[in-house]
Parts: C-alpha cells; structure tokens; sequence
C-alpha cells in the first residue's frame, strides 16, 4: 500500500445529506473515498437501506448514531446495529461504565449472529462543537476540557471499547495515556482553506494525523465544497506530503 492509499484511507467522509439520492449522488462523484460516515440524519431518513448500498460497492463504514440510553437500550441498539456488519460504531461515554460493558458484549453477539465482523465500539468523549466555556457554564462540569476528555477515554479503554471520538486538539493527549492500540476518531478537521462552521476545538488534517488520530472525519470542506472532487485531492495530497 503506498503513502496515498494510507493517506487517503484515514479519511472518512461524512455522509451528512438529508436524503438517499443525494448520499448516492455524493457516493458516485468521489468513487475513491473508501470509508463513508452514515450519521443520524441520513440514517433516520433512510434506515438501513443506505448501508445496504455502501455495502454493494465495497465501501467501508462508520455508523454514527451515538447511542446514549440506560444500559438495556444501549446493549440492544448496539446488537441490532452490529448485524448491519459496519466497521465503526459510537456510543456516549457518558452512558457510564455499565452501559459500555453490555454494548461492547453486544455488539459482539449481533455481529456473531449476523455471520459479520464485529464493529470496532468507540465512545464519544465530547462533542466538538461544545467549547471549554460551554462544559464549565453549561453543563457544569467542573474539570477543565482536555482534563474531562481523558477520563471519558480512560473509562471507555477500561469498559473494553476500542477507541473514542474526540477533537483534534485532545488527541496528543490521549494518543500519550491511551497507548497505541486505542483508535482515536477526529471530526472538527477543518483545512485552512475550509470554514470552521459550528466546531469549537479543530485542527488540519495533517496537524490532526501528526498528533496522532487514525482517523479524520471530514464532512462539509469536501460534501459542501463547489466542487468535492478537487476538494478531496486537496486533503489528500496534504496528507500524502506528511506520510
């Protein structure tokens, strides 16, 4: 595998899009992106259909549905969810230690009843667009944010999950205290020549992968671009130059 196939296969592209045509649209204009994010807008708009769809052309997927409910719900979401055989799968650390447990278990048995690899079970330590001010003022959180960050990822690594979700400027971070086998997952990328949206804690690609993220989930610097395709050959290439 070359320095442009890794590259390119850290990147996965948020499938954000309100319907099927057009997620199939987007699919059909970047026939080189391997690994799509299916989140919980597309997912409710069109079920498991739009997997089944990914699935028929060899794509790699990220199933974002971020589960957060009383264990029992959790575990049975995460069984159903594994039976769809996605290769990423998110659930809230904040659901607490029991609920990771029962859904790292359960994502085993669906997959193993579905004939299916089970899916890597990562965890949300928080989400990239609340602020260092938001998580002391708003949800009264009295540990400072990179303090908080780390202990949601060390009580999913301790649950038995195999990563978290968390922004770019955490992951030096975690990447130190959780050791290498631990996937960490960065949305909130955002290239210069890209609007930073509603995201509060974002880096480049390369910054993100230097600091040492796996994965980059990009969605509107390429899905909303003029044009995607150039888009996607602009990370690319930066990442490739990193390699």
């Amino acid at each position: 595998m070359g320095n442009r196939e890794q590259a390119e296969q850290r990147v996965i592209v948020a499938l954000d899009l309100p319907d099927e045509e057009s997620a199939i649209a987007l699919v059909e204009q970047l026939p080189q992106v391997v690994f799509w994010k299916v989140g919980l807008e597309l997912f409710t708009s069109t079920g498991p259909k739009i997997l089944e769809v990914l699935k028929s052309r060899q794509k790699r997927i990220f199933l974002d549905l971020k589960f957060d409910d009383i264990p029992n719900t959790v575990a049975g979401a995460c069984r159903s969810a594994a039976r769809y055989g996605v290769d990423l799968l998110t659930i809230h650390a904040t659901c607490g230690i029991e609920a990771l447990k029962g859904a790292t278990e359960a994502a085993q048995g669906g997959a193993a009843q579905a004939g299916v690899k089970p899916p890597k079970l990562i965890a949300i330590t928080l989400l990239t667009s609340i602020s260092a001010r938001q998580l002391a003022f708003e949800l009264k959180i009295p540990l400072e944010l990179p303090e908080y960050a780390l202990e949601m990822a060390l009580m999913a690594q301790e649950s038995g999950l195999d990563g978290v979700v968390c922004s770019p400027q955490e992951v030096a971070q975690l990447r130190q205290s959780c050791g290498d086998d631990f996937l960490l997952v960065c949305p909130g990328v955002r290239p210069t020549w890209a609007d930073i949206g509603d995201q509060k804690r974002s880096l480049t690609p390369a910054q993100a992968i230097i600091a040492g993220a796996d994965y980059l989930v990009i969605g509107r610097p390429i899905t909303a671009a003029v044009d995607p395709e150039l888009a996607w050959k602009k990370i690319s290439e930066e990442l490739t130059a990193i390699a």
